[in-house]
């Protein structure tokens, strides 16, 4: 049987290091930025750095590449895993510099971190807890851990039962979502050490 995962190139990822990270567990990983390529692959995952804004922009850019996101994932069930920005990218819109459409898989808005503590930094960056939300434990991907965090907005999910995890940075932050055969981390699992290869070996195996 064939696994094949398509990593997309869409000129906003942390694509090598991602790359690097899938084929040290094993993974059967292209980066592309085909839209025929990811309509047969078995499983995608759509990396992501910088400002919303742009990420959103240059996904959209990609010829054919939300259709057939919508297509594979959406309609296919094709497991699927975002990370960081591409995490980000799942909600209704983002408010970075003016208000931008994501891709609305999953109900809510990406907003500027904004803690009540003078204290707590923005960017929030570095090694933070992964806890799991209750309904959440036993997920296929997401596990309680350590992970490795940059960023300086946040996801507001709408529902609550579409946050698999918790971080807390002065508040709980969304770690990890997911809803059905889509999963997303906030976290940088190409720099999370051995818990982030081992989240990137379980989606390998998934099975939603």
């Amino acid at each position: 049987m064939t696994n094949r995962v398509a990593l997309i190139d869409y000129g906003a990822g942390n694509l090598h290091s991602v790359h690097n990270a899938l084929k040290a567990v094993g993974a059967d990983v292209t980066i592309t930025a085909d839209a025929g390529f990811v309509r047969r692959a078995d499983r995608i995952v759509l990396p992501g750095v910088g400002a919303f804004k742009a990420c959103a922009d240059g996904l959209r850019a990609v010829s054919g590449m939300v259709e057939v996101l919508e297509e594979r994932v959406r309609l296919g069930g094709a497991p699927f895993l975002g990370i960081c920005v591409g995490m980000q990218l799942l909600a209704t819109r983002g408010l970075e510099h003016g208000t931008h459409e994501g891709l609305d898989w999953i109900s809510g808005e990406v907003r500027l971190i904004e803690p009540h503590d003078p204290a707590i930094k923005v960017p929030h960056m570095g090694w933070n807890d992964v806890a799991m939300m209750p309904h959440a434990r036993g997920h296929a991907v997401i596990e309680e851990g350590e992970a490795y965090f940059l960023h300086s907005y946040h996801f507001a999910v709408d529902d609550p039962h579409h946050i698999a995890a918790l971080t807390d940075h002065g508040e709980g932050l969304v770690a990890a979502v997911s809803r059905g055969n889509i999963a997303g981390v906030q976290f940088h699992p190409e720099k999370s050490q051995a818990y982030g290869l081992a989240t990137l070996e379980r989606f390998l195996t998934w099975k939603p």
